[in-house]
């Protein structure tokens, strides 16, 4: 299985990460500035608090610099969109009440999507990888028609159910073999799952192209993505909000525009195929270049970019869609990759172990 250097399974206390969240938020906060926050929270005496602070940076949770009056608490790594933070903490606050949260684009996110990966998680991959041409054809066309087949009803229902979908996996499974809707449910459901097969299906027919990523390219899976829908096409004009978090995303037709061309660049100049992946899920999902669609259109990119590497693509079928919700605002929020890079990892590791065996 291939690992995920992140946080390890320490048991931490209510305080403890309450101060983990306090220090990632910031960029280099004194001791004072935490026993002033955690007192409106989580009283604690001086003493308490600097034991608790020693042992998060004992198991290089937070980072400590300086010595004395001079001390200063940073996230632990050295890529600051990889901070950790404690996912259940930070959603018990309302968005508009949440400690240092980012309410607009920040284009300099994109100088830190890179190195998102370890050297010893990338040779760990290499050496546990599979390649997906060899493996689903070994069985025969007869069994790679059928593994492929359950792999798109899988993925077509949880990509959909991410974005709020209410058909269940069965009935996903009749509609897309039988072309047959399910009662109870709006036509746009429907559309939006037989999208998700249509689009996946268009980007194995032609995944050698998505080595390289274009403009065209994004635009044109986003049309896939929500053809028949009442869903305007192309970069969006006018600025949208987003459910559950104080962040905005750009406005302005042409920075959006130019920013999703620097994205591209971004992508385009990476190696590692999980890493390219991660930075199209969150890249897009982040800029909101389209009025609606953007991460259904970011997934099926990435998985265009991991079939174009010979990687196994994602069904994302485990993933609990609420912690996939919340960990895309807190990237948002605190441009924290931590929880997208787990689910990304986690994924490819279920993929590996489930699909065109």
């Amino acid at each position: 299985m291939i690992q995920y250097l992140g946080m390890d399974e320490t048991i931490l206390t209510p305080r403890q990460q309450f101060l983990i969240n306090l220090v990632s938020s910031g960029n280099g906060v004194t001791s004072k500035y935490l026993e002033e926050q955690t007192q409106g929270k989580l009283p604690a005496s001086k003493p308490t608090i600097a034991r608790d602070l020693a042992f998060l940076a004992q198991k290089k949770l937070i980072k400590v610099v300086g010595k004395a009056r001079q001390t200063r608490y940073f996230p632990a790594g050295d890529n600051p969109l990889l901070k950790y933070f404690d996912l259940d903490k930070y959603f018990e606050t309302d968005p508009d009440k949440r400690l240092n949260a980012k309410t607009a684009f920040d284009p300099k996110v994109f100088s830190h999507l890179k190195n998102l990966f370890s050297e010893n998680e990338i040779r760990e991959t290499l050496k546990q990888n599979k390649s997906f041409s060899q493996e689903s054809q070994k069985n025969g066309k007869e069994i790679y028609l059928k593994e492929l087949e359950r792999f798109i009803i899988e993925l077509s229902w949880k990509s959909s159910k991410i974005e709020g979908n209410t058909y269940d996996l069965l009935d996903t499974e009749v509609l897309l073999k039988q072309g047959i809707e399910a009662e109870g449910h709006s036509k746009d459901e429907a559309l939006m799952i037989l999208n998700h097969k249509r689009a996946f299906e268009e980007i194995l027919a032609h995944k050698n192209t998505f080595k390289k990523i274009t403009l065209s390219q994004v635009l044109q899976l986003h049309n896939f993505l929500v053809k028949g829908l009442d869903v305007s096409t192309g970069i969006r004009t006018k600025t949208v909000g987003i459910t559950g978090t104080v962040y905005q995303p750009l406005g302005n037709q042409w920075q959006i525009r130019e920013n999703l061309e620097k994205l591209i660049k971004v992508i385009n100049s990476l190696k590692f195929p999980l890493e390219k992946a991660l930075v199209t899920v969150a890249g897009l999902s982040y800029l909101q270049p389209f009025v609606d669609g953007n991460k259904r259109t970011a997934r099926i990119l990435a998985n265009a970019i991991l079939l174009a590497w010979d990687y196994y693509p994602l069904s994302y079928r485990s993933v609990d869609e609420k912690v996939y919700k919340k960990a895309v605002v807190l990237f948002y929020e605190q441009n924290s990759l931590f929880y997208l890079k787990k689910i990304l990892v986690d994924q490819y590791n279920f993929a590996l172990r489930t699909y065109f065996k």
